[in-house]
């Protein structure tokens, strides 16, 4: 990512929530070129004839975003982390309708080899991906967390460390755990085991 200034983003989104005039505009203007950068990260996983396309991901994401009137904004990083969240649910759910739709087929599959480094597993279908982060999130929710930001969110291990409160070392051992469990996982899944 190309960060922005962290305190005009962090000050943006307290102006926005307590509802000062323009704030709203002037974050989208200032985030949106990172939130498109998101959004493509997630698009170019997928198929190429994807009924969602990156700009309208994005938007929806930020409308989500700014009505999140409960949320206390703590950074831009923590801004960007929860963008990347609500941009894996809105996939996911758009995935289910679609597969809903097809009766199952045509599952949408996406490239996970280069960002979590399972040659074995280089396409899977995002609802498989999506279950498996389900099940990590149970026996360890930060590691779920690390994985979200890092491979949809895109987000950089200093980034996530900021984010999640801890060093850089504890972000790289739990993303290198989590990545040969998701590898585990998907592979197992991929030859019909448990």
């Amino acid at each position: 990512m190309n960060p922005q200034p962290s305190g005009e983003v962090t000050q943006l989104l307290a102006d926005a929530r307590g509802g000062a005039p323009g704030a709203h505009d002037q974050l989208f203007a200032i985030v949106y070129a990172e939130l498109r950068k998101i959004a493509a990260n997630y698009m170019r996983r997928e198929r190429a004839d994807h009924t969602l396309q990156a700009t309208a991901l994005v938007h929806e994401a930020y409308m989500q975003l700014v009505d999140q009137t409960r949320v206390n904004w703590q950074s831009r990083a923590h801004f960007f982390g929860v963008a990347a969240q609500l941009m894996r649910r809105i996939l996911v759910d758009h995935a289910r309708n679609q597969g809903a739709q097809k009766r199952g087929g045509n599952a949408q599959l996406l490239s996970i080899d280069d960002s979590i480094g399972m040659a074995a597993v280089s396409e899977v279908a995002f609802d498989e991906l999506d279950e498996a982060l389900n099940r990590l999130q149970v026996l360890d929710a930060d590691q779920a967390k690390i994985v979200e930001l890092r491979f949809f969110g895109g987000l950089t291990v200093e980034e996530v460390a900021e984010v999640m409160g801890v060093s850089t070392a504890t972000i790289e051992r739990e993303w290198r755990m989590a990545r040969a469990w998701l590898h585990q996982q998907l592979t197992a899944e991929r030859l019909g085991g448990p």
